[in-house]
């Protein structure tokens, strides 16, 4: 693996131009675990599947039921950012690292001090009234009881991309672009398998792109560089 790590710095080393394109696999080593995996959510028992309890309808049908399952499964409040997040932050600070394309909705990138962050997938750091579009903290959900309501008397949703929910255009748009224009894509912690946030590495047109990750995916091949390995083994050597 080394090989691979020293081939990852020096593309890094040469690039001002750098996009990063991660999953669930950068915040697992916060303490956040992902869905898809052996011991992932998706695969414990509940009254509904996951997939039910965080779809629109859902939602709207069964909005108690949904935010038991929401506050006890999707908000890990006392989590910090890890070495793969601090080290990203940084790379963008030397200028070289353009965005950080993301399918989490933990907000720990910004909180390692990313600036460029294109949330996928929303964000539970961010809620809103339904009826008046107030914003709301994390901390409106958390105190509340059962279902949070805005002043207005209106329910108050997370600003998260549920299960028949279109992704924001505008943060798609955007993603594109910076992917379509990079030099090195640097794909991490993610099965690839989510869509349509996966097809958006099929923007990518350079012939640098790094796949990192745990378990194979079906763009192994794609990739001009694998490195089968947690992120935070990697991104300690960089």
């Amino acid at each position: 693996m080394k090989e691979k790590v020293d081939l990852l710095k020096q593309y890094i080393n040469e690039s001002d131009n750098i996009v990063f394109f991660g999953g669930a696999g950068v915040s697992t080593e916060s303490g956040i675990p992902d869905f898809r995996s052996v011991d992932g959510l998706y695969h414990m028992k509940y009254k509904y599947p996951p997939e039910t309890i965080l779809s629109h309808s859902f939602f709207i049908r069964h909005t108690e039921q949904f935010y038991e399952f929401y506050k006890e499964k999707m908000i890990y409040k006392d989590v910090k950012p890890n070495i793969t997040h601090l080290k990203l932050a940084d790379l963008e600070k030397q200028g070289k690292l353009k965005a950080v394309v993301t399918q989490n909705i933990d907000g720990l990138h910004q909180e390692a001090g990313s600036k460029n962050v294109l949330e996928l997938h929303g964000s539970v750091l961010r809620n809103f009234c339904m009826n008046c579009n107030k914003f709301y903290d994390l901390n409106k959900i958390i105190k509340s009881k059962n279902i949070p309501y805005c002043q207005c008397g209106g329910i108050i949703k997370p600003d998260v991309v549920l299960y028949e929910e279109s992704l924001d255009d505008a943060t798609i748009t955007k993603a594109i672009q910076f992917i379509s224009k990079a030099d090195i894509l640097i794909i991490g912690g993610t099965s690839l398998s989510v869509y349509p946030a996966a097809g958006l590495i099929r923007y990518y047109k350079g012939r640098k792109m790094v796949l990192i990750n745990k378990s194979v995916t079906a763009y192994d091949n794609d990739a001009d560089l694998f490195i089968q390995a947690g992120l935070g083994e990697v991104f300690k050597e960089l």
